[in-house]
């Protein structure tokens, strides 16, 4: 992953609460190659009617160069797929606001330098309002912690391993590497201490 702290784009509200990874990506979608971009999923059966005709007034529909997606609350909640995020980046989202999120999404989501930024339920609904029919320029800032707009700046919350996870671009497994210092030092510390915890090597 690459990491990043400021990302400004257009804002597009899709005014849902309870917005499941079923929906976020269906099922059936799921045996796609991600190399083929699950972009064109996201959301289908909400987007697009029966023969794949858009809906005109879903306003993802109508803003394809969005990049901030601001929901309700309880976004990502349902079943663990990582597809549901595969389909949002590949689509070309950077970030999602809503008030709360579903644990599992949430933790994907961070996993693939997507920001779950948490909001209250005033500053979620005032977004929603602002970017009803798409809103340009706004600005997220992973440093500070805040959203602004051209009217006013909103705090949202994360949590501080998960932000440091974004703004260096690291996985798990970078996260435990750098701390390699300290645990070969415990290490140490137990083979000093209670050697009786390690194999004896033989032969």
């Amino acid at each position: 992953m690459i990491g990043w702290s400021n990302h400004t784009g257009k804002a597009v509200a899709f005014d849902r609460e309870n917005v499941d990874t079923d929906q976020l990506i269906p099922a059936r979608f799921m045996s796609t190659p991600r190399a083929d971009g699950y972009g064109k999923f996201l959301l289908h059966d909400v987007r697009f009617d029966s023969d794949g005709s858009p809906y005109g007034d879903i306003a993802l529909n109508n803003h394809l160069d969005a990049s901030i997606l601001v929901s309700g609350k309880n976004f990502g909640s349902g079943s663990s797929r990582e597809a549901a995020v595969y389909a949002l980046i590949d689509f070309g989202i950077r970030v999602v606001v809503a008030p709360s999120f579903g644990d599992i999404f949430a933790s994907n989501a961070v996993n693939n330098s997507l920001l779950p930024a948490r909001v209250s339920a005033t500053d979620a609904a005032f977004l929603l309002s602002v970017s009803s029919d798409g809103a340009e320029g706004i600005s997220v800032d992973l440093d500070h912690m805040t959203i602004s707009t051209k009217d006013r700046v909103m705090n949202f919350d994360l949590d501080p391993v998960w932000r440091k996870k974004l703004l260096n671009g690291w996985d798990d497994i970078d996260l435990t590497l750098n701390h390699q210092d300290e645990v070969a030092a415990y290490r140490e510390q137990l083979l000093d201490n209670q050697k009786w915890r390690f194999p004896v090597a033989t032969g």
